[in-house]
């Protein structure tokens, strides 16, 4: 038999980087890691980026790690629960920002995992920093995060958690508002639609309870419209209405006021005529609809201060955490109400 010789090439190294770009390897160090302690000029930066990007060199994270006493690395754990386009596009921002400063975001999938388990999870591959959407995550679980090496534990959602930073989504203000145009629409019954699926719960009970705060006080009546996202769930619902049902109603958001829209129409139900009808997340899709979908529009924290607040967390662990009401919303009427 005829043996075939195959020659492996060599990994590059920083010192090949070095010698093709005529500087230390100290200098590569810095300029690969961003290091802004030590001044260098943009020319001999660019002049190593060029370097490292012709031989194919990719600094080793493991080392870097090693080097700096900690990772680089952002565990973002998947949302458990649908994350429309608003939500979606912020996690994008906020993965940029974290990347300009030079983390690693990765994001992990722990599917049937919840609360201090999932933290164990996550724990095992030893992030820097864990941002942690929604409720579930309990003080047990951030000290499993923080003994692990974990230096900012940040939690996204309604409440806040005994030794993590927290972004307090105030969900209340949604519903708040989408309550009050109705009521100043002339609308007196009230519907809140209460979706069905898993986990969403944590965002449609305060928004409810806004809407409850809203109209108190008041003449008005507030129902409760369980409805699941699809075709089926919402023409039950709309075939009971003619006559009878609400003549104002809070969506959700605005998928699910599209959804009941459609259904109303099909019983021949007029919107707004017989129905105000408002969501939230301000998509563009609603905009497009006949008649235009009034919304609340929600604005969510910039992903690059979140990035900046996870920054100073790990370059100071010891630190007080941080806790920032972050949500803000407001009305835009449109034709539906």
């Amino acid at each position: 038999m005829r043996s075939v010789m195959v020659q492996i090439p060599n990994t590059p190294t920083s010192a090949d980087v070095a010698r093709l770009a005529g500087v230390s390897r100290a200098t590569v160090s810095y300029v690969l890691n961003n290091t802004s302690a030590v001044r260098i000029s943009e020319a001999t930066r660019r002049r190593v980026r060029e370097a490292a990007q012709e031989l194919g060199y990719v600094p080793h994270a493991a080392a870097r790690s090693l080097r700096a006493g900690h990772s680089r690395l952002v565990l973002m754990p998947a949302p458990a629960i649908p994350v429309g386009h608003l939500y979606g596009r912020f996690l994008n921002e906020l993965q940029w920002a974290l990347g300009r400063l030079d983390y690693t975001v990765v994001q992990y999938g722990s599917v049937g995992l919840q609360g201090d388990e999932a933290a164990r999870a996550w724990a095992e591959l030893r992030p820097v920093a864990v941002l942690v959407p929604g409720a579930g995550l309990g003080p047990e679980g951030v000290a499993v995060l923080k003994r692990s090496g974990a230096r900012a534990v940040v939690t996204v959602g309604p409440g806040r958690v005994e030794g993590a930073h927290a972004l307090l989504m105030d969900h209340d203000a949604v519903g708040h508002c989408a309550g009050a145009h109705l009521y100043a629409r002339g609308r007196r019954r009230i519907g809140v639609v209460m979706p069905q699926e898993p986990g969403l719960d944590d965002y449609a009970l305060p928004r409810l309870a806004g809407v409850r705060e809203a109209l108190r006080g008041t003449d008005a009546t507030v129902t409760e419209l369980p409805l699941a996202y699809t075709e089926d769930s919402a023409a039950e619902l709309a075939s009971r209405w003619p006559g009878s049902g609400p003549d104002g109603v809070f969506a959700y958001n605005d998928e699910y006021a599209m959804l009941l829209m459609r259904a109303l129409q099909d019983e021949g139900v007029r919107v707004p005529e017989d129905v105000a009808l408002i969501g939230a997340d301000d998509l563009m899709l609603g905009r497009l609809l006949r008649p235009r979908l009034s919304t609340v529009r929600i604005e969510l924290p910039s992903g690059r201060d979140l990035a900046e607040l996870v920054d100073r967390a790990v370059r100071d662990p010891g630190g007080e955490p941080e806790v920032h009401a972050v949500l803000a919303a407001s009305v835009v009427r449109r034709e539906s109400s």
